[in-house]
């Protein structure tokens, strides 16, 4: 039977709304710099792990008098300039609460230089938890969200600047207490919020530990970020977690010709398994370090794109497969909404 005019036309106008709709959605994903928001479309050639400054003091000992905000600007400045030759457009900067996290300082960085800059809510447990509150054993899961949903809500501190994601560090062998604690509150926060979990980890076995968690508090894979994954020797491991729809994240590129080569084959075992969708590139470098000579020696955060990149694509990579590493997966993993695991 033939439809009408009148039908045809109706679901003609049905199709192109459904379309429009799907667009606008699309587009309406946005990231939250330290500036505020902007689309994920504009993130550019983004950097998804690295520092400015951190400080290893105990956390008694951190305070914002340990350095000079000018100094440190002065000091970190030339290498984001390094950068625009490469038109790196975002820098996400995993620095967490209690090892140096200066909002402000980060905000005044993105104004001199145009880049683009993400910071973070969250705890950080790894090194012997020298890094969190001393009242986390007596804390909830839900009271630590609760600190967390609040910086994403209302500002960090009184600064005024929102996170725009979740970084939390847990101990790369068996979750302590105070690891589960952090997982959770990271998923509660998720849920709330729609920010991305970026988790220091290393091996699969912490990952998957993490990701068992997730599962329980329903939330999807692809809101998790397993950082430090090239330390995990099995290429295997690698894969399952990334076929579950988890990101992937080589993030300690340097200049010697060893790390160079170590990436090189993990980027060809991901693509050769279809699995460049899921993997973020970056260095893991930086920073000024508070206590040290002029802040200490800074480690440049170019290697990806001297060495790195011009490696692989002589071993055949195209430029499509860096777009999609460097732009098209940070867009994905960083653009903030809610990811429930599908029942």
């Amino acid at each position: 039977m033939r439809l009408s005019l009148m039908k045809k036309t109706n679901i003609y106008l049905l199709l192109v709304t459904l379309l429009f709709t799907l667009s606008c959605q699309n587009n309406d994903l946005k990231v939250i710099t330290v500036l505020g928001e902007i689309p994920a479309s504009e993130m550019g050639i983004t950097l998804t792990h690295e520092h400015v400054l951190v400080d290893f003091a105990m956390i008694d000992s951190i305070t914002p008098n340990r350095y000079n905000k000018d100094s440190v600007i002065m000091k970190v400045l030339p290498y984001f300039e390094e950068l625009k030759p490469f038109k790196v457009a975002t820098f996400v900067d995993c620095t967490p609460e209690f090892m140096g996290k200066d909002p402000q300082l980060l905000a005044e960085l993105s104004r001199k230089t145009g880049i683009n800059i993400l910071t973070n809510t969250g705890w950080y447990a790894a090194d012997n938890q020298r890094h969190i509150p001393h009242e986390i054993n007596d804390m909830s899961a839900e009271d630590i969200a609760k600190i967390w949903i609040e910086e994403a809500k209302n500002g960090i501190g009184n600064t005024g600047i929102k996170p725009g994601f979740i970084k939390i560090g847990i101990n790369d062998s068996q979750l302590t207490e105070a690891d589960k604690k952090l997982v959770a509150a990271a998923c509660l926060t998720h849920l709330e919020t729609g920010l991305t979990i970026m988790s220091h980890t290393g091996r699969a076995s912490a990952a998957l530990a993490q990701l068992q968690i997730l599962k329980q508090y329903g939330v999807d894979p692809s809101a998790f970020i397993w950082a430090h994954a090239m330390v995990e020797s099995s290429k295997d491991n690698i894969l399952a977690i990334s076929q579950m729809g988890c990101w992937v994240a080589f993030d300690g590129i340097h200049e010697e010709m060893v790390t160079i080569i170590r990436f090189t084959d993990l980027l060809h075992f991901m693509k050769s398994t279809r699995q460049l969708n899921h993997v973020l590139l970056s260095h893991d470098a930086g920073w000024y370090q508070p206590g040290k000579p002029n802040g200490g020696e800074i480690r440049p955060y170019t290697a990806l794109f001297n060495f790195l990149i011009p490696y692989v694509m002589s071993e055949g990579f195209t430029q499509k497969d860096i777009d999609q590493i460097i732009i098209k997966n940070p867009a994905e993993a960083f653009a903030v909404r809610v990811r429930k695991t599908v029942k």
